[in-house]
């Protein structure tokens, strides 16, 4: 009877997995509409720019709060998934969380252009660091690009708030 429960929970706890490495189930959007996994980092973004619109208006120290958060939910959430060097399509929680980090304490139009860099830099890794980031093993693999992109996206934003844009 125990490993009977055991067995459920540890079912379960891989269906919880895969709801926040999904960002929410919204990883597997593209797959059910085009029956491709292509774009669910996009929808794992969007839950990000979600997320920070609430915080625009709090102290950074919230939205750096909000980032660290959703680093630590991609990191536990995709470990499972991230096996021999695995990244699902469908695992975005690493998006969500790069975009977050993206936007720590700015507002305005640093905040968007933050943004695009991130979803810039994640997409076409050519920026330094990013693609020796996805090359980690693991979930921290998958997790860590994002969190680069994302820093590369902050430093453009706050460049443009220095610059009084």
């Amino acid at each position: 009877m125990r490993s009977a429960i055991v067995g459920s929970r540890s079912g379960s706890l891989t269906g919880v997995h895969r709801f926040v490495a999904s960002s929410f189930y919204l990883g597997f959007i593209p797959r059910r509409l085009r029956g491709s996994d292509s774009g669910a980092g996009t929808f794992g973004a969007a839950l990000g720019v979600a997320v920070a619109i609430p915080v625009l208006k709090a102290p950074w120290w919230v939205g750096l709060i909000a980032a660290a958060v959703a680093i630590g939910a991609s990191l536990w959430s995709s470990r499972p998934f991230a096996v021999d060097g695995a990244d699902p399509g469908w695992v975005c929680m690493d998006e969500t969380a790069g975009t977050l980090v993206a936007v720590v304490g700015l507002g305005g139009w640093p905040w968007l252009v933050a943004i695009v860099v991130a979803r810039a830099a994640d997409i076409f890794k050519v920026l330094p660091g990013v693609p020796q980031a996805e090359r980690l093993h693991g979930a921290v693999g998958i997790t860590a690009d994002d969190v680069v992109a994302g820093l590369y996206g902050a430093a453009v934003g706050w460049l443009l708030t220095a610059a009084g844009l």
